[in-house]
């Protein structure tokens, strides 16, 4: 496949074709199935808030007299959160737990609560998802209402056209040891992520490399979370996500891995002021542009 003009191959371009149907009926098939977990009863265009809990009792309502208030579709009175430095405790409300209140889609009883981020405590309403997140040293309770707005007014995503020629095959360099990346947060906290090595690839007649970092280890996959000279223009400013799979020869060999920039993601935070994304490490700061995957998005 010839590159086009701009788009060296180096290490090399990937072996899809110009016009592959495959390549684009797979691509079409993602980016449908991406609109469709955003637009989802609990997917990101239903985040209507992000409430800091205090130490103490934290009452949870449509009350104007709870310490967190919920919008339209909420109990008057809902639960209580209590917060002992890193213990955290469901409560009854004054009146008891509402009939329509479900806690891990059970009936709800008082007890600890889970803030780890792969298993946390669901509460859930016939409208309301609501999760205990652990960010820093603080707890925050997320809140997503199927019933939103921004979910309800939904009318699909914007992207780039299709170009295999931004699917490259990218030259997969380990570090020895691996090393943890300080992640830095649009809230100003930081994540240490483990970052295993560099996939390194040739992009307007430079060379760059870019630095996955791993995300979730059940997964098998790398998490790039990267920003281009298009932030400027077309696509949201503060950075986008890709997903790859890992290299041939594993993480701590060298080799080679398949980035298909066509895949290129908002973060939840182009769709909602509630959400607390990670933002690109230094290396990741491209100044080329990578004219491939999502654009801004419009309400």
């Amino acid at each position: 496949m010839g590159a086009l003009p701009g788009l060296a191959a180096g290490p090399k371009a990937s072996t899809a074709a110009v016009g592959d149907p495959a390549w684009r009926n797979e691509l079409t098939q993602w980016r449908a199935n991406r609109a469709h977990e955003l637009s989802a009863p609990d997917g990101w265009l239903t985040l209507v808030g992000l409430e800091w809990l205090k130490p103490g009792s934290n009452t949870i309502g449509l009350d104007a007299e709870n310490q967190i208030v919920l919008k339209a579709h909420a109990p008057a009175h809902l639960a209580v959160i209590e917060v002992n430095g890193a213990q955290l405790k469901l409560e009854a409300p004054a009146g008891g737990f509402p009939a329509e209140l479900l806690v891990d889609g059970q009936a709800p009883h008082e007890g600890p609560i889970q803030a780890d981020d792969s298993r946390p405590t669901i509460l859930t309403t016939k409208t309301l998802n609501l999760v205990v997140l652990h960010r820093g040293d603080r707890y925050a309770l997320r809140i997503k209402d199927a019933l939103s707005p921004t979910r309800t007014s939904f009318q699909g995503l914007h992207w780039y056209a299709p170009n295999p020629a931004y699917r490259v095959t990218a030259k997969w360099i380990p570090f020895v040891p691996a090393h943890t990346e300080h992640i830095p947060t649009i809230i100003g906290t930081t994540l240490d992520m483990p970052a295993p090595g560099l996939a390194e690839f040739t992009l307007n007649g430079k060379t760059i490399q870019l630095e996955p970092v791993i995300e979730d280890p059940k997964a098998n996959e790398f998490f790039f979370i990267l920003r281009d000279a298009t932030s400027h223009t077309t696509t949201y400013g503060a950075a986008r996500f890709l997903y790859s799979g890992y290299p041939d020869h594993g993480l701590d060999q060298p080799g080679t891995v398949v980035l298909d920039f066509n895949r290129l993601q908002n973060p939840p935070c182009a769709y909602t002021p509630y959400a607390t994304c990670p933002l690109p490490p230094y290396i990741n700061r491209l100044a080329v542009s990578i004219e491939a995957g999502e654009q801004r998005y419009s309400h």
